[in-house]
């Protein structure tokens, strides 16, 4: 089994790719593929059809996953140079 550097629950920033900078708590982590869910992170949408809790059928959003590697847990980014060199630029 492998160990991670986050767990569920975790506050967590997404340091790389097409979310980078959102921030969000962990929800689940897929350990069988290196990925976690992170709330409000990767909305993804799911076309359910016809059932008796949706008669028309709906559009729902849920949380994809995002690989472990580009996650970093929230007070390590606070502490770090990354989030020292982005607030000074407020002039």
């Amino acid at each position: 089994m492998q160990k991670f550097h986050i767990k569920r629950g975790d506050e967590v920033v997404v340091i790389a790719g097409s979310h980078k900078g959102k921030s969000g708590k962990i929800l689940e982590v897929l350990a069988a593929t290196n990925r976690a869910r992170v709330e409000g992170v990767a909305m993804i949408k799911r076309h359910l059809k016809k059932s008796q809790e949706h008669p028309n059928g709906t559009i729902a959003e849920r949380e994809g996953s995002i690989h472990v590697s580009n996650l970093q847990l929230k007070t390590r980014f606070d502490g770090s140079k990354r989030r020292v060199a982005k607030a000074p630029t407020t002039a």
